[in-house]
C-alpha cells in the first residue's frame, strides 16, 4: 500500500509548501493539513503564510482566494474539477442587473463565488462574519449574493438594513429539512443543535446556535453539553469527533455530503505536489479588484 502521507511530507519540504485543508475534506486529507479550518480562517492564513507554495485542499474558489491574497505564491488545487455549484449559479450579467436595479446598494458577496464576481463587489464575507459585514457596511440597502439562505439569516439579524437576495444556494445545506432536525432532537433530547447558516430559515429556527464550521468548533469547546446535533456537511463531524473524543456528535438524518469537497484524495495531493499541478492563476485586473473586497472581508471578525 502506498504511503501517500510520507510522500506528501517529502514533497512539502522540497517545495517549501504549506497545505491548507477545509473542514469538509475527507478525514485522510484533514490529517495531513498544516492548517485545517473554515473559509475565513484559511483566507487569513493564505494572506500571511510565508511558504512558497500553497496546496489548497478545498474547491476552486478557495484556491482563487488564496492566489488573490498571496499573488507571489504558487497555489495548487489538487483536483481541478472540485468546484462549487453555488458559485456557478450567479453570472456577471446577474450581478450587473442587480446593481442597475439597486444603484444605491452595497454589494456584499459571499466568498463562495468566482474571482470575477468578487471583483465587481464592494466587500466579501464568509459564513462566520456575514452578519457583522451586513451590519457595518455603509448605507441602508445591501445586495447579498449568491446565497439566499445566508443572506436571509444576515437580514434577520440586522433588521435595520434592507437586504436584496439572489436565488443561489448550497445544495448540501438547502436539502436539509426541518423534520430531520426535529427527529434528531427527539432521538437525542440532551443534545445542543448547531446549524450552519447556509441552511434554510425553517432549519435555522431550530438551532441552539447558528455558526460557521469554525464557530461550531469554538462553541463545542466552550459548551458544557456532552452531545451535539451538527447540521452541516459531514466532514466537520469527523473533525469534531477526533478532537472531542469525550463528546457525542450526531448528524440530522443521513450524513450530508458535498461531492466536490470529497473529490480530493491523498493521491491527488501527492500528485499535485510532485507534478506542480493544477496551478491557479487569476487575471491581474480581476485579482486587483477582487483583492479589495477580500481585504475588506478580513477586517471583520468571525
Amino acid at each position: 500500500m502506498t504511503d501517500w502521507a510520507a510522500g506528501i511530507r517529502e514533497y512539502k519540504q522540497r517545495l517549501n509548501a504549506v497545505i491548507l485543508v477545509h473542514n469538509y475534506q475527507m478525514e485522510e486529507v484533514q490529517l495531513i493539513a498544516d492548517h485545517l479550518g473554515d473559509s475565513l480562517g484559511l483566507s487569513r492564513i493564505a494572506a500571511q503564510v510565508d511558504a512558497e507554495v500553497i496546496v489548497f485542499c478545498g474547491v476552486k474558489f478557495m484556491a482563487e482566494t488564496a492566489k488573490i491574497l498571496s499573488p507571489g505564491k504558487t497555489v495548487l488545487l489538487p483536483r481541478l474539477d472540485a468546484g462549487c455549484p453555488m458559485a456557478d449559479m450567479i453570472t456577471l450579467d446577474d450581478l450587473e442587473d442587480l446593481k442597475t436595479r439597486y444603484p444605491d446598494a452595497t454589494v456584499v458577496t459571499y466568498v463562495n463565488s468566482s474571482a470575477e464576481i468578487k471583483a465587481r463587489s464592494d466587500v466579501c464575507c464568509t459564513s462566520a462574519n456575514a452578519v457583522e459585514v451586513v451590519r457595518n457596511v455603509e448605507g441602508r440597502r445591501v445586495i447579498f449574493i449568491p446565497d439566499r439562505n445566508l443572506g436571509a439569516w444576515a437580514a434577520r439579524q440586522v433588521p435595520e438594513k434592507e437586504v436584496i437576495l439572489f436565488e443561489g444556494y448550497c445544495y448540501v445545506h438547502d436539502r436539509i429539512h426541518r423534520h430531520e432536525v426535529e427527529a434528531a432532537r427527539k432521538a437525542h433530547p440532551q443534545a445542543e443543535v448547531l446549524v450552519h447558516p447556509e441552511a434554510r430559515m425553517e432549519v435555522l429556527e431550530l438551532a441552539d446556535a447558528v455558526c460557521s464550521t469554525g464557530g461550531m468548533l469554538r462553541h463545542v469547546a466552550a459548551s458544557t453539553a456532552r452531545e451535539f446535533i451538527v447540521v452541516t456537511e459531514e466532514g466537520l463531524l469527523d473533525r469534531l469527533r477526533r478532537e472531542n473524543p469525550d463528546r457525542l456528535f450526531f448528524p440530522a438524518g443521513r450524513p450530508k455530503i458535498c461531492s466536490n469537497m470529497k473529490r480530493t484524495s491523498l493521491a491527488d495531493v501527492a500528485a499535485a505536489m510532485e507534478l506542480r499541478r493544477y496551478e491557479i492563476e487569476v487575471e491581474s485586473e480581476t485579482a486587483r479588484r477582487a483583492e479589495v473586497a477580500l481585504r475588506r472581508m478580513l477586517d471583520y471578525s468571525g
